[in-house]
């Protein structure tokens, strides 16, 4: 139950709060937020709140972009109006219990609401519903942990800090008790800011945890998956720590990746639509439509997975995540993972994802070309990969750099009817300048081969 704006405001008195912290996600999946005393929170709910349009038309740097038109110096950055979502009230743990709420701009059709992340991914689960489809979703993460702090970081110039842990120890008790003061601070504090954790254990690399969050419904899955991001950062910080949710931190290593698992069900009957007990593998002709969508509309959405230079780093042979338009049952080598059986935990896994995405444009993307599949009744006409999904190109490959990848999705009529055009133009315009910005550096490894040979 949501509650209501007088609920709210009567439980904040009665807890004698003078402040809320308020948030919202920009492109890039970051929290952008503020600190606000009551009264002023109180009058946010009676007129919503003005929230700086930069928050659009810079990177995650603070860079202006100067190639999109939603806002801009153009523009001279006005405010556009956000909504504070009264669902997602929580309590910070770590900072003695202040409330805190999210925000988005799904009420601006003019502005915000045309860019927002979280307003796009609003909008695809109303579609889904509308259809008759409850999607429940949850996502995976897993990220490396250093022995820095950030000042240290910084004085650093990027070089490589001390993992946490050393060595290659997945699923190990051992390693997971050099830290167990953090490893249990992270179970224990996201479940009471509302972030319950299915599980959590170290992954293959020094310093790397896995966690993989509790599935729910689409928009508040992916409201999870972003705050649990933001929230290892933050628990890190107070252990003298630090967390990097990129895709790819070293090529000697694994990457990390940010896998959605996914589901259909039917919103009076809470039976899954995905399960068919007479299949062999228990898939039934909805999900084999859904699956179909995903492989059909990848190519033209592959951004809104690998939003960054550094993402397809990680989308290499061996490094156990996909290269290839591949599906199969169980299988870890192909792009998308069918976990079938039960009629509970029948679902989908995509495994092209980074931790590096942006939670709500990842799963807005999975439903939307699921739903894709549906409406357009797709046959699952490609076979399903027997073995090392690598080596299987019959549906051909993904592609190997965000500026392929951006070009694509730019010039798609397919992403442009599942997102909306300003959408489309919008993001795809951000990540043009993200190729920019990275064409324009001189890197480490240019200094390192050229210096003195040259």
């Amino acid at each position: 139950m949501i509650p209501t704006k007088e609920e709210v405001i009567r439980e904040l008195k009665k807890r004698s709060c003078e402040k809320v912290k308020l948030a919202i996600v920009d492109i890039d999946g970051v929290l952008r937020g503020k600190l606000v005393s009551l009264d002023k929170f109180i009058s946010i709910l009676d007129g919503g709140m003005g929230f700086c349009a930069v928050v659009f038309g810079w990177d995650m740097e603070d860079k202006s972009y100067d190639n999109v038109s939603v806002t801009g110096w153009h523009t001279g950055y006005p405010d556009f109006k956000a909504s504070i979502d009264l669902s997602t009230q929580r309590n910070i743990p770590w900072e003695k219990d202040l409330p805190f709420f999210l925000a988005d701009f799904h009420q601006d059709n003019e502005h915000g609401g045309l860019v927002c992340p979280r307003s796009l991914l609003r909008k695809i689960k109303q579609k889904s519903l509308d259809a008759g489809y409850k999607p429940l979703f949850a996502q995976e993460f897993e990220w490396f942990n250093f022995e820095v702090t950030p000042d240290e970081f910084a004085q650093g110039n990027g070089s490589l800090p001390k993992a946490m842990t050393p060595g290659m120890f997945g699923y190990s008790h051992l390693r997971a008790s050099l830290k167990s003061d953090f490893f249990h601070d992270l179970f224990d504090l996201c479940g009471r800011f509302g972030i319950p954790l299915e599980g959590l254990h170290t992954e293959t690399g020094p310093g790397v945890y896995e966690a993989a969050i509790q599935y729910s419904e689409v928009l508040l899955a992916a409201d999870r998956a972003t705050l649990f991001k933001t929230s290892v950062k933050e628990i890190a910080y107070k252990h003298g720590l630090m967390a990097t949710f990129m895709a790819k931190w070293t090529e000697t290593l694994p990457g990390n990746g940010g896998h959605v698992h996914q589901s259909i069900w039917d919103p009076s009957l809470e039976k899954n639509l995905f399960y068919d007990p007479n299949d062999t593998w228990s898939m039934s002709d909805l999900m084999r439509q859904y699956i179909a969508g995903q492989l059909y509309c990848l190519p033209h959405m592959l951004p809104l997975f690998a939003p960054t230079i550094n993402s397809y780093k990680r989308l290499v042979e061996g490094a156990w995540a996909p290269t290839t338009l591949t599906w199969a049952r169980d299988n870890r080598t192909t792009a998308l993972r069918v976990l079938s059986g039960g009629i509970k935990s029948t679902r989908l896994e995509t495994r092209v994802i980074g931790s590096d995405v942006n939670p709500y444009l990842a799963m807005a993307a999975c439903l939307a070309a699921g739903l894709y599949g549906i409406e357009h009744q797709l046959d699952l006409d490609r076979p399903a990969t027997v073995g090392n999904g690598y080596k299987d190109y019959s549906n051909g490959s993904i592609p190997t750099s965000l500026q392929e990848a951006t070009v694509a999705m730019k010039n798609s009529e397919v992403a442009h009817s599942l997102f909306g055009s300003d959408f489309v133009q919008h993001f795809c315009k951000t990540r043009e300048w993200e190729c920019r910005e990275f064409a324009s550096k001189v890197t480490d490894w240019e200094r390192k081969r050229y210096f003195e040979i040259i």
